[in-house]
């Protein structure tokens, strides 16, 4: 299995990534063990996940998704054959979000605790602080990773100004960089890492695994429809998708699928894991089928004919 580093950092990451945010969500434990175990098996080593994970749920509190990726590493006894991120800044409760000192280090606790391990191998400022120094953020990212609790730091959600920022600090007072960014990207969703933000990735070497990488399903092919949103747990995600500008992307995947003998989600992932700037891009399954068709991505090579059709259908 290929193995890509993340920016600048110590981490060798498989060009494909498990999105969490369905472990005690629309993945119970068992289905979840599952998962990971068929994973791992296929060879690849990067797990992502947060600790409001899954607190937008109804029942759940957060912190579901890491204990349920804690009791499976303990039970498996592999926590060092994964690369585990997770990411903290999001409300879990009153007084329990952003990026401040106090709060981080009360965060990366309850974390390592959930875990079950005593270390992150890259922990992420889920989203930007404004009402937080940037210093202060860095400089408690600096002492976790004296501590031995993080190896490396990452970003999501950040705008191209801030981030730039954030690493003009770390390079001038000598602080913890951020050596990745999880951005929302995909092939519906150009707009928002293309341009300013893919350009600084690009010159500042950052990683960038692209959160929503298949639009919630909609790039599986599976909705081409409003009767086909009916009764799904995403399919209120994937309405806005339903117009001419994202049916234009479907039918090139479908016609680029159709060449490669692949499925649209293989061929969507395929295309992101070929950008330049990118990573490794995190996708998520509920089922083992599912698992085993975006396993395949990394597989297919698209030709640059593809890639420019494919750009051409979803250009903005």
């Amino acid at each position: 299995m290929e193995k890509r580093r993340l920016g600048q950092s110590s981490l060798q990451i498989t060009p494909l990534a498990f999105g969490g945010n369905v472990f005690g969500w629309t993945a119970d434990e068992k289905t979840s063990f599952a998962l990971l175990d068929a994973f791992v098996a296929a060879g690849f080593n990067f797990i992502d996940s947060a600790d409001v994970y899954s607190r937008f749920h109804p029942g759940n509190q957060g912190g579901e998704s890491e204990a349920i990726l804690g009791k499976w590493m303990k039970a498996r006894g592999n926590r060092d054959k994964v690369i585990i991120a997770t990411k903290l800044g999001i409300e879990m409760g009153p007084g329990k979000k952003g990026l401040s000192r106090p709060y981080m280090m009360q965060a990366v606790e309850a974390s390592l605790r959930r875990l079950q391990t005593d270390y992150i191998d890259l922990y992420q400022s889920h989203r930007d602080d404004p009402d937080t120094p940037i210093e202060e953020t860095l400089s408690a990212f600096a002492e976790l990773v004296r501590q031995g609790k993080v190896r490396e730091i990452g970003a999501s959600n950040f705008s191209a100004a801030r981030l730039a920022e954030s690493l003009r600090i770390s390079t001038t007072q000598g602080l913890p960089r951020y050596q990745s960014l999880q951005p929302l990207y995909n092939l519906v969703e150009r707009q928002g890492f293309e341009g300013e933000l893919e350009n600084l990735c690009l010159n500042e070497k950052l990683g960038v695994i692209p959160f929503y990488s298949l639009a919630s399903g909609f790039l599986t092919g599976k909705y081409r429809s409003a009767a086909d949103t009916e009764g799904r747990t995403r399919g209120s995600r994937v309405a806005k998708y339903l117009n001419d500008a994202g049916l234009r992307v479907l039918a090139a995947l479908d016609d680029v699928a159709e060449r490669y003998h692949a499925k649209p989600a293989q061929v969507a992932l395929a295309w992101m894991i070929a950008r330049p700037s990118i990573t490794a891009p995190i996708a998520s399954a509920t089922n083992l089928d599912q698992l085993h068709e975006i396993m395949r991505a990394p597989e297919i090579r698209l030709d640059s004919d593809a890639i420019a059709q494919i750009d051409k259908a979803s250009a903005a």
